[in-house]
């Protein structure tokens, strides 16, 4: 349970970060392709032998690149680049699985999650993890900040759009990383864009959003696990509804305090 909480925050803090870009540049199909494509990196990990959330970090890396290079270089269109590479990827991961020798115990782990088996190397990774996203949002939140809302006058005014383009797509794959082990590859995109997308109904400053998008990640984690122990549910699957089912509320709540404040036509 130690394990799991320390998790449950370094997983908070990725995708409380990098979720806030995903949502407000409306790339969430693409963190998806990167997590399933990240299955191709699972499956060389297991036929090598060494830890696969290694191999799913190169294999995250990879694909994010790709995606980006033939959105950017070819006359591709996003959503067929993510598709290719979300096919390609999980093939790769299911022929070297097929060809590793044995059982592939952890295997359900990665692709639903399970918080309860994080092991200390794995929090140890998470913690880097989360070091180098804060490390670059910390270097570039003002160019991002502008990268976000109008890439054009980004490249109006000199900024090197494509690079800064990359590099986010390389951090939407560390945290496709950091969030395998806790609600696995298949349910990612949740926990990246619930937390954010909440916490935009209540403001629209980049920092405060990300602050608050940090703190409902925790919370959805924290309240998932305690459900699913008290339950006996799979952890993974619980956090994603509970994120699912308050954000559902907290729609419903704003949209009718909008009501309530508009005035009276009559």
């Amino acid at each position: 349970m130690r394990n799991a909480l320390m998790a449950g925050l370094l997983a908070a803090v990725a995708c409380g970060i990098v979720g806030v870009y995903v949502v407000v540049k409306r790339i969430v199909f693409i963190s998806g392709g990167i997590a399933h494509a990240s299955f191709g990196g699972i499956g060389i990990g297991y036929y090598l032998g060494i830890n696969p959330i290694i191999g799913a970090l190169v294999f995250s890396l990879a694909s994010g690149l790709a995606i980006g290079g033939i959105t950017r270089k070819t006359r591709l269109s996003a959503d067929t680049a993510i598709g290719i590479l979300w096919a390609v990827g999980m093939a790769v991961g299911i022929i070297f699985i097929y060809l590793t020798p044995g059982y592939a115990p952890d295997l359900m782990s990665y692709l639903f999650g399970n918080i309860l088996t994080v092991p200390m190397t794995d929090i140890y990774l998470m913690l880097g993890l989360d070091l180098v996203i804060i490390s670059i949002v910390t270097i570039f939140f003002k160019e991002y900040l502008i990268l976000s809302f109008d890439e054009e006058y980004a490249t109006a005014i000199g900024m090197p759009v494509d690079i800064l383009y990359f590099l986010l797509l390389a951090m939407i794959a560390l945290t496709v990383v950091v969030l395998i082990r806790v609600v696995g590859m298949i349910l990612v995109i949740a926990l990246l864009t619930f937390p954010a997308a909440m916490a935009r109904l209540f403001t629209y400053d980049m920092k405060k959003m990300m602050i608050l998008s940090v703190i409902f990640g925790f919370l959805f984690t924290l309240g998932g696990l305690w459900i699913s122990y008290e339950l006996n549910l799979p952890s993974g699957a619980t956090i994603i509804l509970l994120g699912g089912v308050v954000l559902a509320l907290a729609f419903g709540v704003s949209r009718l305090f909008v009501k309530k404040a508009a005035p009276d036509k009559e």
